[in-house]
């Protein structure tokens, strides 16, 4: 995804669109509900990405890029997921670029006509959770900025401290809660669109230097609570 694409995108997400009330109801898929630790805290075992972009620190995951990127990179998981509950903590470091969430779409390098020069081995096509600025949902490579009011998410949101967030993504349904606070709830009206797939994190496109932290990323398949557990 090209830097000026999204941040023009960006700026159309917001209370002028609406959930569309023709969106079908798609019940979350049955299969087997366990909890699995993404991350170890000491390395990127089950992840896979460019290796000079993502290192671990301290016990958290780092993403930084110090040259510009053309396009927006991930952090994958090898393992894919549908109906999935998701909670992890993020901060942006350096840099007022959002980072975000990918899923239920599918690994896209072919976004460049070289994609060597272009690094874009690891970059995602599919629905995007947007954090700590610019919040939101994205459909990357597709129909870009998605009717999701990013206001509540600010008022609760920290720019450049820890975030706490849960995403909760059933049938074609997705929910988030950041810090404590529900502040999303929508279904997909497109849901052919949603595959079984990796779990990203992003580091996105930019001419600047960018830093974002993520730790504990623990997801549970086939969630047991049709809830946000982390709203107060």
């Amino acid at each position: 995804m090209r830097l000026l694409a999204s941040l023009l995108a960006v700026a159309v997400v917001g209370p002028a669109f609406a959930q569309k009330p023709d969106a079908p109801v798609v019940a979350p898929l049955k299969g087997e509900s366990k909890t699995v630790e993404l991350f170890d805290g000491k390395t990127l075992a089950g992840w896979e990405g460019y290796e000079d972009l993502w290192s671990v620190k301290d016990g958290v995951i780092v993403a930084k890029n110090t040259a510009p990127l053309t396009f927006s990179t991930y952090l994958l998981t090898k393992d894919k997921y549908t109906d999935f509950r998701l909670t992890f903590s993020a901060k942006l470091v350096e840099s007022e670029m959002h980072s975000g969430v990918a899923f239920w779409g599918k690994v896209k390098p072919d976004v460049s006509k070289d994609a060597a020069k272009d690094r874009t081995a690891h970059t995602y096509a599919g629905h995007l959770v947007m954090f700590p600025s610019g919040y939101g949902m994205y459909d990357l490579f597709g129909r870009y900025g998605l009717p999701v009011d990013g206001k509540p998410a600010m008022k609760v949101g920290k720019q450049h401290d820890w975030n706490e967030v849960e995403v909760l993504a059933q049938g074609n349904r997705v929910r988030v809660a950041v810090n404590g606070t529900a502040v999303v709830d929508w279904r997909d009206p497109k849901p052919e669109t949603i595959k079984e797939a990796p779990i990203g994190l992003q580091l996105h496109s930019n001419t600047v230097k960018q830093e974002i932290h993520f730790k504990g990323l623990t997801v549970e398949t086939f969630p047991k609570a049709d809830k946000l557990l982390t709203v107060k």
